[in-house]
């Protein structure tokens, strides 16, 4: 296996604004390297949801999903205490050393999908829906699409809450492991999903074993270690449960895939068909 690149690692360097959308409160911190929207790890799921964040994207991106570019962040300790709101300056305490951060895309505007339809590409859904119900992220709903439009494009954001069993990981049994993903029903893009039935088997060679080893390898042992983690066991430890979990889930027959494809069947059975098509 090739030694895997390791992900780019700025600093961060002025509090720019937080984005009140989400739950974690991220923000838009400018660094040397030009603007991020940084996760924090002092936030409340701490910094299993920047591994989500990390790992997801990963694969994203193997999959041909465009993601914007991911970033290591550092906080010095000085970092924010300028800051005259307490609950960003107890985040910001809270959040010293390594955090996430994907680049600011200037000027995108977040997915409508009566407004924003056209922009989506052909099999960009059906390998979307796929990725959310292999990584379990109920967090691509119509009310929180997680998508932004930028250049006419469609990007992927926000999978903090994806890969939910890290944060439990003793009560995963071998039939949770394999399990389907019931709330995929509720995906924004499910009913566009043409092609997920053809997409399966190619996605899935795509993230063969040795491909998932070194994406899990990217994790920096700084996100593995920590108040909170210690007794979760060594960062390779770590790293090889979650090497053992996906893999397993890719493995063939895949219920999350055939999941997938009936939630996608009752929603068009459910749903009515335009006037033009019923004349």
């Amino acid at each position: 296996m090739a030694t895997p690149q390791p992900l780019p690692r700025v600093t961060a360097m002025r509090y720019v604004q937080p984005l009140r959308e989400g739950g974690s409160l991220p923000a838009v911190v400018e660094t040397e390297d030009g603007l991020y929207v940084v996760k924090f790890r002092g936030a409340g799921q701490g910094p299993r949801a920047l591994v989500a964040e990390l790992l997801v994207g990963l694969i994203a991106s193997v999959l041909d999903l465009p993601v914007p570019r991911l970033a290591l962040v550092d906080l010095p300790p000085p970092f924010g205490r300028s800051e005259p709101d307490a609950e960003i300056q107890d985040l910001l305490r809270g959040s010293h050393g390594l955090n996430v951060g994907i680049r600011y895309l200037d000027g995108a505007f977040n997915f409508d999908p009566a407004a924003a339809g056209d922009v989506i590409p052909a099999g960009f859904a059906a390998r979307l829906v796929w990725l959310d119900a292999l990584v379990t992220n109920p967090d691509r709903t119509h009310r929180n699409p997680n998508l932004l439009v930028w250049r006419r494009r469609p990007w992927l954001i926000d999978h903090g809450a994806a890969l939910y069993v890290h944060h439990d990981w003793p009560s995963l049994t071998p039939d949770k492991l394999r399990a389907p993903f019931p709330l995929i029903a509720g995906h924004v893009l499910l009913s566009r999903s043409e092609g997920l039935e053809e997409i399966d088997a190619a996605a899935a060679a795509t993230l063969d074993a040795a491909t998932i080893g070194r994406l899990v390898a990217r994790i920096p042992d700084e996100l593995l270690a920590g108040p909170g983690l210690e007794q979760e066991g060594e960062p390779d430890v770590q790293r090889t449960r979650y090497r053992d979990y996906l893999t397993a889930r890719l493995e063939s027959p895949r219920a999350f895939h055939a999941a997938a494809l009936e939630a996608r069947e009752r929603l068009r059975r459910s749903t009515p068909a335009p006037r033009s098509a019923r004349r």
